[in-house]
Parts: C-alpha cells; sequence; structure tokens
C-alpha cells in the first residue's frame, strides 16, 4: 500500500484526527459573527463581551469588584431610565461578587470571615436597627436600609480576602479600583458642566453652565462621592510624595505610573467636585482638608501651624478679592443651610424655600426622635412615618431628613444613634492610631480615608450619602483601612511570610 497522500487528502489538508479544542476557535468565531449580523447592538454587546468578562473574574476575582464599583454609581440613572427596577447593575454585579467569593471559599475548603476590627460596632448597630423595626411602620423600607450595612460588611470583607498576598504593597488594588470608579464619575461631571452644552433647567449657573452630578441625577450625592475620591487621592498623592522625597521609594517606571494615576484621580475629582456647586459637599471636604494638615506632620505642634497658615491665606485671598466672586456669592449664604428653629409660620418665597423645606423635615426628625424616644419608628421608616409628623406646608416626604443625624435619631432613638456613633468612632480611632504607627507613603493613603471620614461625617448635617449604592463604596474604604491594619512585613520577608502574617493579623 502506497504511502502517498491521496488527490483529496493534498487537496483539503485537514488532519484525520481533531480534538473539540481545535475546532473550538472556529466555532466560537462563527458564532459570535452570527451574534453580531443578526442581534441589535446592545445584545449582541452582551452576548459577546459577558463571556469574556466571566472568564477574567474567574481568574481575576478583583476585576469583578472593579466592574461593581464602575457600575454602582449608575443606579439612580438606570432607575429613571427604566422606570424604576428591583435591582440595578450595581446590585447585580454585586450579587455576582458575592457569588464568585462563596464559590472561590467552597473551592479552596473555606469561606474567608476575616476578623476585623469593625465587625463588633457593626453587628452591635445592625441588632439595633433590628430592634427598632419590631413596631416600624414598614418592614420593606427597613430591610431595605438593613441591606445596605450587611453589603458594607461583605464588601469589606471580600476586599480583605481577595486583596493578594503582599502585605507591603496589598492595599494598592482595591485602592486603584475605588479612585477609578471616581475618574468615571469625575470625568461625566466635567462633561455635564462646560461641554455637553445643556441639562436640566434647574441644575443652570452662571447663565451658561450646569451643575455636574455624573449617573446620580443629583448634584449632592455626586458632590459627596466626589469629595471621598478627592480626600483619598490627595492623601495617596502626599504620600508618594513624601516617601519619594524621603528616598524611601524608588521612581522606577511602574512606580511613575501608580504616581501620575493618582494625581491625576485626585486632580479630576477635585475639579468635579467644584463643578458639582454643592455648598454641602463644599463644607465637608473644607473639613477634610483641614484635618488633613492637622494630621499630617508627626510634630503634634506642626499641624495647627499649617491649619491656621491655610486658613490665614484663605482669608488673605478673600479679602483681596483673589476668590471668584460666583464662588465667594455662593459661600455668602451658607449659613442660612445650618440655622435651626421653628419653620411654622414662616413665610416662605423663592429665596428661602430649600431652606425652609430641609428645617421642616429636620423638625418632622425631632418629632419622631421625641414621641418615640429609645429606637425612633423604625430604621429606614422615616418617609413611611412622616405623614404622621408633617408640617401642614409640608406634606410631601424627601426620602430622609436631609440631616443624616437626625435621621438616625429619628428612625431608631438614642439607642441605635449611640451605635452608630460609635461605630464611626471605632473608625476613627482605629484611622488615627495608624498614623502614629505607619510611615510613608502608607501613611498618605490613612490620612486620606481620614480625610474621607471627615468629609462624609460633616456633609452628613445636610443630606444622606448611604444612596445609590454608595455604600459599596464605603465598604472598601473600610476594606482599604482593615489591610492597613495588618503587621507590615520585612523587606526580606517572602510573599508567603506576608500572607502568614496577614493571617495572625486577623485579616484572614
Amino acid at each position: 500500500m502506497s504511502d502517498s497522500l491521496s488527490l483529496p487528502a493534498r487537496l483539503f489538508p485537514f488532519p484525520t484526527a481533531f480534538s473539540v479544542r481545535s475546532v473550538l476557535p472556529l466555532l466560537l468565531a462563527l458564532s459570535a459573527g452570527w451574534v453580531a449580523a443578526t442581534w441589535s447592538l446592545p445584545f449582541a454587546a452582551v452576548a459577546l463581551f459577558a463571556p469574556v468578562v466571566l472568564l477574567l473574574t474567574l481568574r481575576r476575582p478583583l476585576i469583578a469588584v472593579a466592574l461593581m464599583l464602575i457600575a454602582g454609581p449608575w443606579g439612580a440613572l438606570e432607575n429613571v431610565a427604566l422606570g424604576g427596577s428591583l435591582l440595578d447593575s450595581g446590585q447585580l454585579l454585586f450579587l455576582f461578587v458575592v457569588a464568585l467569593w462563596l464559590a472561590r471559599g467552597v473551592l479552596r475548603r473555606r469561606v474567608v470571615i476575616p476578623h476585623a476590627f469593625l465587625n463588633l460596632p457593626l453587628a452591635l448597630f445592625l441588632g439595633v436597627a433590628v430592634l427598632s423595626l419590631l413596631d416600624a411602620t414598614s418592614l420593606t423600607f427597613g430591610l431595605k436600609e438593613l441591606l445596605k450595612w450587611i453589603e458594607v460588611a461583605l464588601v469589606m470583607w471580600i476586599v480583605i480576602d481577595l486583596a493578594g498576598d503582599d502585605a507591603a504593597t496589598v492595599y494598592r488594588r482595591p485602592l486603584a479600583l475605588f479612585l477609578l470608579a471616581g475618574l468615571t464619575q469625575a470625568a461625566i461631571g466635567v462633561w455635564q458642566f462646560g461641554l455637553r452644552g445643556d441639562g436640566p433647567e434647574h441644575f443652570l449657573i452662571l447663565d451658561r453652565f450646569y451643575r455636574a452630578y455624573g449617573t446620580f441625577e443629583q448634584p449632592n450625592p455626586f458632590a459627596g462621592f466626589m469629595a471621598w475620591n478627592a480626600a483619598l487621592g490627595i492623601g495617596t498623592f502626599v504620600g508618594l510624595i513624601v516617601a519619594f522625597w524621603h528616598g524611601r521609594k524608588e521612581l522606577d517606571k511602574r512606580e511613575w505610573a501608580w504616581l501620575l494615576f493618582i494625581g491625576g484621580c485626585a486632580a479630576a475629582s477635585t475639579l468635579a467636585l467644584l463643578l458639582s456647586w454643592s455648598r454641602g459637599a463644599w463644607l465637608g471636604f473644607a473639613a477634610a482638608m483641614a484635618v488633613f494638615l492637622l494630621f499630617w506632620p508627626r510634630r503634634a505642634w506642626l499641624g495647627p501651624v499649617l491649619l491656621l497658615a491655610a486658613i490665614g491665606l484663605f482669608a488673605l485671598g478673600w479679602q483681596l478679592d483673589l476668590v471668584p466672586a460666583p464662588l465667594v456669592n455662593r459661600l455668602a449664604g451658607f449659613t442660612d443651610d445650618l440655622r435651626v428653629g421653628d419653620v411654622r409660620g414662616v413665610d416662605i418665597n423663592d429665596a428661602n424655600y430649600a431652606v425652609i423645606e430641609r428645617l421642616a423635615h429636620w423638625q418632622s426628625a425631632v418629632d419622631m426622635a421625641r414621641n418615640n424616644l429609645w429606637l425612633g419608628v423604625g430604621f429606614g421608616n422615616y418617609e413611611p412615618a412622616y405623614d404622621d409628623y408633617a408640617l401642614i406646608n409640608w406634606p410631601f416626604p424627601l426620602g430622609h431628613a436631609h440631616n443624616y443625624y437626625l435621621n438616625i435619631l429619628a428612625e431608631t432613638g438614642v439607642l441605635g444613634t449611640a451605635a452608630y456613633l460609635l461605630f464611626w468612632a471605632a473608625v476613627f480611632w482605629k484611622t488615627l492610631g495608624l498614623l502614629r504607627r505607619l510611615g510613608w507613603p502608607e501613611r498618605g493613603v490613612v490620612l486620606g480615608l481620614l480625610a474621607a471620614w471627615t468629609a462624609l461625617s460633616v456633609h452628613h448635617l445636610l443630606d444622606k450619602l448611604y444612596v445609590n449604592n454608595l455604600y459599596l463604596h464605603l465598604g472598601v474604604m473600610f476594606g482599604i483601612l482593615q489591610l492597613l491594619a495588618a503587621p507590615r512585613p520585612g523587606p526580606s520577608e517572602s510573599a508567603a511570610g506576608s500572607r502568614c502574617m496577614l493571617r495572625e493579623g486577623g485579616i484572614e
């Protein structure tokens, strides 16, 4: 029998035996072409990219966390566009991240619940919140609010577990993902302000521009998110610069790229915060920067000096008319937003409408707390209970009291408010403790976190920022803080040794 190939084999040189792997790329290419040619563009994009994203997230779970953080702030816009939905893309991706984390734990035959320092304070707050729902008007509203804080805990645990093995830079990945999500929103806000050319009429400022609001549909929560990003970005950037200045870091290509990325995120977020025209966020950010300057130097006496110098420079610029006039006008009547008193019988006009509306809701919150002193009207139940406490000229609730401290007092009473303040006291206490222990550049990240906590706490005097999936980002920041609290490895320790230190430090 001849060894020479037959005529069909010469004309069609396909292998006589092949595996599924050899034809799989061809089948996938043909399927993708058919989908692209026959399906509509949105469905085709989802069908083509979803498998790729799924494979990538199985290999690198933090990619799923990045997608969750980027998609989270789109929830408000999606609800408007779709007429309200049970789950937005941020929540769907959150569920995917949790499922991925649990599946990873099952494959490792252990699901890690880290011994984070916030576990106990958060459990105490949630316990009181559950008790407040025993006599609440609406369990549905209460469960929605409870789920937010459960998601905070889950995201914190997931970030701690998935961050990586190198304890020296373990915080960088979640930090980069957090700032990347903020950068996407900042870019949208800058475009809305001066590049789009139109916008909602009630957001018009300076007769030609529009307040930046990202995908939040409101400038104030958008500005609050930008303040977090700006504070954390500035702190990280300063930490890197100080470390480079003292020779503790070398400026190789990777460090240059990291420095430029952090600086770009900090600049973009600060610009978007300014363009939001949100006085509440401006107040929070000003307090954040004051705290930043106060705790920047290790020598205690230098902090007040830096702060007083900054205040003096700003006051001098104000007196010399160096501060732009639109900013002066915007800040001039700011004290009206913080006044208190009985607004029943006050004359309402276009100039004071927004202020009186806020004060009326504050007054209703105080009445709720007065009549339900210990456990309030129920966690998340400000809106359902509002009808019984509304002032005559303000029958419609705003969803919350526009002062979160009064809001939590109304909903959970004295006990819930004490538990909430205890939780944040633990956050601040741990952050301040890390400032005394860590060196640069990690100390800069902690300074940024301290500034972000301050911005949130002050902004809550005028608003509520646990909205539009921002609690997912808050969980990431808590995770970063816990990672920084782990023992730091020595220069000669291996990655395996670093992992061991993380476990001994209560991370796993």
